[in-house]
């Protein structure tokens, strides 16, 4: 094939590379971010097919496939009156490693200007889909890890906080509030024992539906004098690609809110 015109496109997903891969070789995640029916065969002269609201059908052959690195695969669209045909672009999508994730590098390669420039917001919008729907996956169990940050403030022995923190965090995590610029569970550790001496009787509970997109976490807080909410706020927590608390930042409510 001649196709002189390549749109290109990268995009970070906050996921690991053999994650996102497996969003490619498996079928049900590749229709989690493409359609209901779309399907793919991870195998040289697999089919692709990918359906798109509005009965368009888009399909194709992969061509290449390396394993959690590159899957090549032809695309076009069934149908009379479509601008291209079945088999008559490629796609090329590559991935690597990037400290916040996995960057997905994908060239699309096409015969006319016009229709290469027609894709550029549909890859724009697929692509943000995907960056959202792998990093969901990734991160399914963030409960568990926002459940052990909260845990760790209420623990009274610096072992068994250490520990949990541990569970839960990398081991450089940054934690910034009012009165906290610190980095790495060494440091955070005493630090909340701290906290706990100056402020004894405290408990320090997660409130709420945590919010989550693209690795980035809302929780909600109260700060408990018995039964008495003596402060309430939110953090923001920002996972590591492996679902690991990477940073935290607490943001106290204004009095009265």
């Amino acid at each position: 094939m001649n196709l002189p015109h390549v749109l290109d496109r990268t995009v970070l997903i906050r996921a690991r590379r053999r994650t996102v891969f497996s969003f490619f070789t498996d079928s049900a995640r590749f229709a989690s971010w493409w359609g209901p029916g779309s399907t793919i065969d991870a195998r040289p002269g697999g089919a692709v097919r990918i359906c798109y609201p509005g009965s368009t059908v888009a399909s194709g052959t992969v061509l290449e496939i390396e394993r959690d690195a590159r899957i090549v695969f032809t695309y076009g669209y069934e149908g009379t009156g479509q601008p291209i045909a079945p088999g008559t672009t490629r796609v090329t999508i590559a991935l690597r490693d990037d400290p916040e994730g996995t960057l997905v590098a994908l060239q699309h390669e096409f015969a006319d200007a016009k229709v290469c420039d027609h894709h550029v917001q549909g890859w724009r919008y697929h692509l943000s889909v995907f960056a959202h729907v792998a990093s969901q996956q990734e991160h399914e169990g963030a409960r568990g890890a926002v459940d052990a940050w909260f845990a760790a403030w209420n623990e009274t022995d610096a072992q068994q906080r250490a520990a949990l923190l541990a569970d839960c965090c990398t081991d450089d995590v940054t934690f910034r509030d009012a009165w906290s610029a610190l980095r790495g569970q060494k440091e955070l550790v005493p630090h909340i024992g701290g906290a706990q001496q100056f402020m004894p009787g405290l408990r320090l509970l997660q409130h709420g539906a945590l919010r989550h997109c693209q690795g980035t976490l809302l929780a909600d807080w109260r700060m408990l004098r018995g039964d008495d909410v003596f402060a309430a706020g939110t953090n923001v927590f920002e996972l590591s690609p492996a679902g690991r608390i990477a940073r935290a930042v607490g943001i106290a409510a204004a009095p009265g809110a």
